[in-house]
């Protein structure tokens, strides 16, 4: 089992706050670009611990850990104020892998077979508390593993041992993540913890320090014997083609929508330390220097992927970029056209989000005669009549041999669908990030 470095996020009052006891804001509060900046610097994961006291509270803690989990690209366990099953599903349906029941709760132990059957056992998990000396019974036990697919067990430094597992009857239990609070654990301590079979993961406080080099600390106890998530090159840079400065060509590309944003050189150094950190290095080649692209703008490029060409003599990067890839501003640095000749577009990705941002343009800009307009000036019934009248279209045209019928009856249908998108606030990305949480 590969292990996890994961890195906490504590919501109270709509803000990141310090622990799961205090209300301190942490680090100015804004949890969304806290998630992000862990998520971006090496977290495998995030685990969100909701501390509100109301169900408002709870619904505005909802609505940030979506925000959250929009922007992260690592799995996120959600945690707290699950009175119900309609808790279990409002955290799931924000994306969340999982929704953690607290076992110091009668009502949740209780309720864990009907979330699990319901919602399937990879969806739930249990948290446990040892600070507070519970002690599993096997009944319980079993019943964890049968209904649940990951442990969230709660310690801290002082009272953390091996045997402390075994005490509380919690060894072999399913993707245990250890959570550990109090100043922090020496290497050793972390090598004692994750080399446990029964353990994916840590989660301590340092890791939420924004100055903590996550991926150096991978590697470090990678470098004595832990089972750490790291970039590793399938490659060397010696088995690399490089020009007569000993330079490789980097082309650079969204990891989302593909669009090329810029051209750049590596060099052995840049690559590697590219490889290392997972922050975009390069070689400048007027400063004759090394570059981290974004650490003078904040513009930085995050690594997602990269690839080898088939002569080994150019690289492809996908990457999350931060702001603007281009040194005027602008996002791509490929924004002049020398020479065009007219098409149509059919790529799927480009004519769904045209066809979304003129149905936007009628809703902010009317215009007299547009049948968008209609529908919009008539209101959700009427959208929602449509989609359910062309709905029923899709079926009749199915029924028929004619495949022209179907792919017209099915455009109308996405082109409702698209207007009672934009009645609700909704992208084509959000719809493809939740199809992504079903795969």
């Amino acid at each position: 089992m590969q292990k996890k470095l994961v890195s906490a996020i504590y919501l109270k009052n709509g803000k990141a706050v310090t622990s799961l006891t205090e209300d301190e804001p942490y680090e100015g509060g804004d949890a969304v670009a806290l998630s992000s900046h862990y998520s971006n610097l090496g977290a495998d994961g995030l685990l969100i611990f909701d501390r509100s006291d109301t169900d408002e509270e709870h619904d505005e803690s909802l609505t940030l850990e979506r925000e959250i989990i929009r922007k992260v690209d690592i799995p996120v366990w959600g945690f707290g104020n699950i009175k119900r099953v309609e808790d279990v599903k409002k955290i799931l349906y924000t994306g969340a892998a999982k929704a953690i029941l607290n076992f110091s709760k009668a009502s949740n132990m209780k309720m864990l077979e009907e979330v699990s059957k319901r919602f399937g056992k990879e969806k739930i998990g249990v948290c446990i508390d040892t600070r507070k000396d519970e002690v599993l019974d096997d009944e319980t036990k079993t019943r964890i593993e049968t209904y649940a697919s990951g442990i969230v067990i709660l310690t801290d430094v002082f009272v953390y041992r091996k045997d402390r597992l075994e005490f509380a009857n919690l060894s072999g239990l399913p993707e245990t993540m250890v959570v550990v609070g109090s100043d922090g654990l020496s290497e050793d301590e972390k090598l004692g913890i994750l080399s446990q079979d029964c353990v994916e993961g840590l989660c301590e406080d340092i890791l939420r320090d924004p100055k903590t080099d996550i991926m150096k600390l991978k590697a470090e106890l990678k470098a004595k014997g832990a089972d750490l998530n790291l970039f590793e090159s399938a490659v060397s840079w010696e088995e690399l083609k490089t020009d007569e400065n000993g330079l490789v060509p980097c082309v650079v590309q969204d990891y989302k929508n593909e669009e090329v944003l810029m051209v750049a050189y590596m060099n052995k150094e840049s690559f590697e330390q590219t490889v290392r950190t997972g922050v975009m290095t390069y070689w400048s080649r007027s400063r004759q220097s090394l570059w981290v692209k974004g650490e003078t703008s904040g513009h930085y490029q995050y690594v997602r992927e990269m690839r080898l060409d088939c002569d080994s003599d150019t690289l492809l990067a996908k990457v999350l970029q931060i702001g603007a890839a281009c040194h005027t501003g602008n996002r791509s640095c490929f924004y002049r056209t020398i020479l065009k000749k007219d098409y149509q577009d059919r790529n799927p990705l480009t004519v769904f989000e045209q066809v979304l941002d003129v149905i936007r343009d009628r809703k902010e800009h009317p215009k007299e005669g547009s049948y968008t307009n209609y529908l919009f000036d008539k209101g959700i019934d009427k959208i929602l009549k449509k989609c359910g009248e062309e709905a029923a279209e899709i079926i009749i045209a199915a029924k028929n041999p004619n495949r022209e019928e179907v792919r017209y009856e099915m455009a109308d249908f996405l082109y409702h669908m698209m207007v009672l998108m934009v009645e609700r606030g909704l992208s084509w990305e959000d719809i493809a990030e939740e199809l992504a949480n079903r795969e």
